[in-house]
């Protein structure tokens, strides 16, 4: 089939997608659910508790933020991951293959799915699962206890979603890593396609040796680059800490791009 897109062909076939992929990727979201709600329920500020705050006598809830990063980690990569499991499977995937839709197609549909459908509701659940307990303790504030005391002018928790942007460093950052998500999924989807088997931990031991042998090579070419050099300061730091930030930024989305496309070609393989 030529690789052309028709607007009507591609609902089909997420429609018809969603039959097979819906099941994995609706388990992984209520899994990922309990869980969060589950942590929630666990580490969040209580007035039974007695240990409640954190350094600065706030109410403690820095437990989501690693716990954000980790499970977002989890669900997207899972989701990618199982995106094209079906095509290792001999007979599954050639009914999949003979789906009437183009190569494209059937790749715009896996980023679809994996990049953008499974991110944007991860985002979701967890804003709503946050603002939930966020506005649950607001509502409890003056029965918290500081030294055995209640305190009548508790500061109100913030969701975590207003902390980031109302907060210049995190936005700082985010508007960085924002590409960091994606690259993920396309790594994960590419080993969805490329491995025919236990595509998961493949992909992740993958990525393990992949990294560790980048990161070694780096550090030795910096080490080698910079031996007996100087580091000369002339207030530099703020436009050198800028330009990391960018290339991170550039990185990540020049790599994504990449996988994405090499995710394509092995689909288009697959086809032949």
């Amino acid at each position: 089939m030529n690789n052309t897109f028709n607007i009507n062909r591609f609902g089909l076939l997420l429609k018809r997608q969603w039959l097979d992929f819906g099941k994995i990727y609706l388990i992984s979201l209520l899994v990922i659910l309990g869980v969060v709600i589950g942590f929630y329920a666990w580490n969040s500020p209580s007035p039974l508790k007695l240990n409640n705050y954190d350094g600065d006598g706030n109410l403690d809830m820095r437990f989501r933020y690693g716990l954000f990063l980790i499970l977002g980690f989890i669900f997207i990569s899972v989701v990618a991951s199982s995106y094209y499991a079906l095509l290792g499977q001999k007979p599954r995937a050639i009914l999949e293959l003979m789906t009437p839709a183009s190569t494209f197609e059937k790749f715009l549909a896996g980023v679809f799915y994996t990049a953008v459908l499974s991110l944007a509701t991860y985002l979701i659940l967890y804003y709503l699962v946050d603002l939930s307990f966020v506005k649950y303790i607001n509502a409890h504030l003056s029965e918290f206890k500081v030294d055995g005391a209640k305190q009548s002018s508790m500061k109100p928790v913030e969701s975590i979603s207003a902390q980031i942007f109302s907060d210049e460093n995190y936005r700082h950052y985010f508007l960085h890593f924002i590409s960091v998500p994606f690259l993920i999924t396309s790594v994960f989807l590419l080993g969805s396609v490329y491995f025919n088997r236990f595509h998961y931990i493949k992909t992740a031991i993958s990525v393990m040796i992949f990294t560790g042998a980048a990161s070694y090579l780096i550090f030795k070419s910096v080490n080698l680059l910079t031996r007996n050099m100087v580091n000369v300061s002339h207030g530099g730091h703020r436009n050198n800490e800028q330009l990391a930030f960018l290339l991170i930024f550039l990185i990540t989305a020049a790599l994504t791009l990449i996988f994405w496309a090499i995710t394509y070609i092995r689909l288009k393989e697959k086809e032949v």
